[in-house]
């Protein structure tokens, strides 16, 4: 069964690999590790994008879903999906506040390319932010916080 779905993360991983905003200041702070799906890794970086994951190492690990839709008589079909995006912000202690502000920069920048391009470069796609939830805890390790962002959309397949 054809499907969308491995374009559309494989795109949304190459668009935040390249995003300048992601990049490390010279400093080497100020940098966002972008990930497609979970990862294992020892790397303690603060800010995450997790492309095909809500980065809930305790969760389902679910990447997309998909609903299929109606089909053309040369065998294409249309493909609603909805990938999850994972912004997320670790600090050392407990500014949520600052956390908080983190995730939405992070995230601004996936809304951008979708505003730029809702197609992402793929023929016969649109996609778009259909939703958010924010999740913010306190550990023993200071603030986290998790802004989850339902990248939504439709394109169509073909045999």
């Amino acid at each position: 069964m054809p499907s969308r779905v491995p374009e559309v993360i494989d795109a949304l991983v190459q668009l935040a690999r390249t995003e300048p905003a992601y990049e490390a200041g010279e400093d080497g702070t100020g940098g966002v590790v972008v990930a497609d799906g979970p990862q294992v890794t020892e790397d303690a970086a603060p800010d995450w994008l997790v492309i095909g994951f809500d980065g809930d190492p305790n969760g389902d690990f679910e990447s997309a879903q998909t609903i299929g839709g109606w089909s053309d008589l040369g065998g294409g079909r249309e493909e609603e999906f909805t990938v999850t995006v994972a912004a997320i912000s670790n600090r050392g202690d407990a500014d949520t506040v600052a956390a908080r502000g983190r995730v939405y920069e992070i995230a601004a920048r996936v809304e951008a390319w979708l505003m730029a391009d809702p197609s992402l470069g793929l023929p016969g796609l649109e996609a778009f932010v259909g939703g958010t939830r924010l999740v913010q805890d306190q550990t023993e390790d200071g603030a986290s916080v998790r802004l989850l962002l339902s990248v939504a959309g439709r394109g169509f397949t073909r045999r």
